[in-house]
């Protein structure tokens, strides 16, 4: 397995840099439209997010309707900006969808051509900004309806909990695109619903229903027309009553626990049972 994948990093360095000094070239470019594209975002994000203080909860809304709130490099670089400066009174987090649907993935209206190292920095940016969901100090509910599709599941996935309401579906059209996922989901949806009905998604454009993603696990609730969000809203409410490092040690500890050997695991449950 180590050979196996220092043989891919291997093959992607000579194939993308070929020398030392394009390597640092390229990337140093890559880096540099990035940071140009958050500072251009600056002023738009309030528009790109929809952003309400409810008590203890924050509601962030995806705010681009008229595009099924396909995502672009502003609004997941607004997400970034968001999540990295969670009030220290908030307790909870519901990430949800403005209008009928959550969001329809990779706006490919604005997709651009780049080179393999760009589009190697480009990916990495997605994951640290899911990452800083998946890792956020307080829980993340994602209230799902309509689109759950592409870049959209793979935010949805990045959330502890999923509500869906009857609306929703989940899609990953990327094969038929000819493009991958690039935003962590060959990561984190194979450990929802297992590799096989992933690949079957990819390869044949397979479309689950709310109904079928409660059952394989998409989703951990159904709600009834357009519940989605108030059932969300009432989850944050309670687990945001819960004690902080109780709710830490869930969102932190818990997935370690999951993947480390038995040994390992059983001492970690032991170590945070004493300090929860």
């Amino acid at each position: 397995m180590v050979v196996m994948v220092l043989g891919i990093l291997a093959t992607i360095a000579y194939a993308t840099v070929g020398q030392s000094y394009k390597q640092k070239a390229y990337y140093t470019r890559a880096i540099a439209e990035l940071n140009a594209m958050g500072n251009a975002a600056d002023a738009g994000d309030a528009a790109l997010l929809r952003i309400e203080t409810r008590g203890a909860v924050l509601t962030v809304g995806l705010n681009r309707p008229a595009k099924r709130n396909a995502l672009n490099d502003g609004i997941i670089l607004a997400l970034r900006d968001c999540f990295s400066a969670i009030p220290e009174e908030i307790g909870a987090v519901v990430i949800h969808g403005v209008g009928d649907h959550f969001s329809s993935g990779l706006d490919l209206s604005e997709l651009t051509e780049r080179d393999a190292t760009e589009g190697l920095v480009h990916s990495q940016m997605w994951h640290r900004v899911f990452d800083r969901i998946q890792y956020c100090r307080v829980p993340v509910i994602a209230a799902l309806k309509g689109a759950v599709i592409g870049g959209g599941l793979e935010l949805a996935c990045a959330a502890h909990i999923r509500v869906a309401e009857p609306s929703a579906y989940f899609a990953l059209p990327e094969g038929q695109r000819g493009i991958f996922v690039g935003g962590g989901g060959s990561v984190r949806l194979p450990r929802l619903i297992g590799v096989p009905r992933m690949a079957d998604m990819m390869l044949t454009g397979r479309v689950y229903s709310a109904t079928e993603g409660s059952a394989y696990g998409f989703s951990q609730y159904l709600t009834e027309a357009e519940g989605a969000l108030p059932k969300a809203l009432e989850l944050a409410e309670r687990v945001a009553a819960n004690a902080p490092l109780t709710n830490f040690a869930v969102l932190q500890a818990l997935p370690m626990i999951a993947e480390a050997n038995p040994h390992t695991g059983l001492l970690m449950e032991s170590l945070m049972a004493t300090v929860a």
